[in-house]
C-alpha cells in the first residue's frame, strides 16, 4: 500500500525539515487515519510539488508533525488528455470527475451542450463548479497523484471549438457513422482533447462547428456508454496507446 497523501498549500513553512500539516487535512491524518509516528506520507500542492515523509508526531486532534527533507517536482505528462464534458444529471457530474481522475486525465473542461438537461446559471453553476474541483482534489488524493487534474469553467460550444482548434488531436464521441478511437493514429507529444457529449448526444450544429475546428467523431465500441463513464473509458484507452500506462 502506498503512503497517503495529504494537500498543503506551501511547503515554505517547513523548519529544519520539520513540517506542521494542521487544519482539515491535518485533522483527516490525526482523528481519521489515525497516523502514528514512523509511518510514511507523501504531501502535495496538487500542481506537481510533493514531498515524503515520515510522521514524528500528533499534536492534539489536528496538527500531524512530519519530517521533511526535499520537495521534488513531477514534470507534466505527455501528451497532455483533456476531456470536455457535457453536464450531467445530478451527481453523475462528481462520478464523472472522480473516474477520469482516478484514470489520469490531465484537465476537465465543464461544457453546456445544446442537449445538456442540466445547466449552469448563478450561485448552482458557481456550487457545481466547486463540487467538480473538491472532487478532483479527493480524488487525486485517493488516487495517490501529485498533480491533480484542473477543472475549468464551465465553457459553451464556441469555447470547446477553440480549444479543439488548438489541439494535436482533437476527437468527439460519436457513433453514427465514425472510426473507431481504437485505430486512431495519435500524436506521442502535444494536446489530446476529447469531447463527451450529453446522453441525448451532440447536436447536428455542434459537430459542424467542432469538425470545422478539426475534430472528427470517433466511436469507442459496439455498446452505448452513459455520459458519465464515456470520458474515462476513451481516456483509457489513449493512456494505453500512448504509453502513459506503459
Amino acid at each position: 500500500m502506498t503512503a497517503p497523501v495529504f494537500v498543503v498549500e506551501d511547503f515554505r513553512a517547513a523548519s529544519g525539515g520539520r513540517f506542521v500539516l494542521e487544519g482539515p487535512e491535518g485533522r483527516h491524518a490525526v482523528s481519521v487515519k489515525r497516523l502514528r509516528p514512523g509511518e510514511d506520507v507523501v504531501l502535495t500542492d496538487g500542481a506537481g510539488r510533493w514531498a515524503d515523509c515520515v510522521v514524528l508526531d500528533t499534536e492534539g486532534k489536528d496538527r500531524l508533525v512530519v519530517q521533511l527533507d526535499s520537495v521534488h517536482e513531477e514534470p507534466e505528462e505527455a501528451p497532455r488528455i483533456t476531456v470536455v464534458q457535457a453536464l450531467p444529471k445530478g451527481d453523475r457530474g462528481e462520478l464523472a470527475v472522480e473516474t477520469m481522475t482516478e484514470t489520469g486525465v490531465d484537465a476537465i473542461v465543464p461544457w453546456a451542450a445544446a442537449r445538456c438537461i442540466t445547466q449552469w446559471k448563478g450561485d448552482r453553476g458557481a456550487k457545481s463548479l466547486a463540487k467538480w474541483r473538491a472532487t478532483a482534489r479527493e480524488a487525486g488524493k485517493q488516487s495517490r497523484r501529485v498533480r491533480f487534474p484542473e477543472v475549468a469553467e464551465a465553457a459553451t460550444t464556441g469555447q470547446v471549438a477553440q480549444l479543439l482548434a488548438g489541439a494535436d488531436f482533437a476527437a468527439v464521441l460519436h457513433e453514427e457513422g465514425s472510426e473507431p478511437l481504437a485505430t486512431a493514429p495519435l500524436p506521442t507529444t502535444g494536446a489530446l482533447v476529447l469531447v463527451v457529449g450529453p446522453e441525448g448526444g451532440v447536436s447536428p450544429q455542434e459537430l459542424a462547428v467542432f469538425a470545422e475546428a478539426g475534430a472528427k467523431p470517433y466511436r469507442l465500441g459496439r455498446s452505448v456508454l452513459r455520459t458519465s463513464t464515456a470520458g474515462t473509458a476513451a481516456a483509457a484507452l489513449l493512456l494505453g496507446r500512448t504509453g502513459r500506462w506503459s
